[in-house]
């Protein structure tokens, strides 16, 4: 039986999601990448999986569009979603969280905290 946490991960930079994406297999998890929100959704439709990480500013579809749309499905709503991202303005970090989000993170990204607050937010 597979007991992997499967995580799903979104940004439109390639060397964020090869980073996070070698980290977190050396952690023991499944990953999924995205490179924007709507390739991301359709990940989610298809893998179901049991944490989000996801950045704001994207191409196609941004982070908090695609949050509201995973709130309002059933079937994805339940799935907690972590923001990493450049913004440091406190409107758009207090927008994001208000679309549902479960977490916040900025960038530069440190992967120890990171994996943490996703070991965390699974509890």
């Amino acid at each position: 039986m597979n007991t992997k946490k499967k995580i799903l991960i979104i940004d439109d930079e390639p060397n964020i999601l090869e980073f996070l994406s070698y980290n977190f297999k050396k952690n023991d998890f499944e990953v999924l990448t995205a490179s924007d929100g709507s390739t991301g959704l359709q990940k989610m439709r298809e893998e179901k999986p049991d944490i989000i990480l996801s950045d704001i500013l994207m191409p196609e579809m941004d982070g908090i569009e695609m949050c509201r749309e995973i709130k309002t499905d059933p079937q994805l709503s339940q799935i907690p979603i972590i923001f990493l991202t450049a913004v440091n303005d406190d409107y758009k970090v207090l927008y994001a969280m208000t679309s549902g989000a479960d977490q916040f993170v900025s960038k530069p990204i440190r992967f120890e905290y990171l994996l943490e607050m996703v070991k965390t937010t699974l509890k």
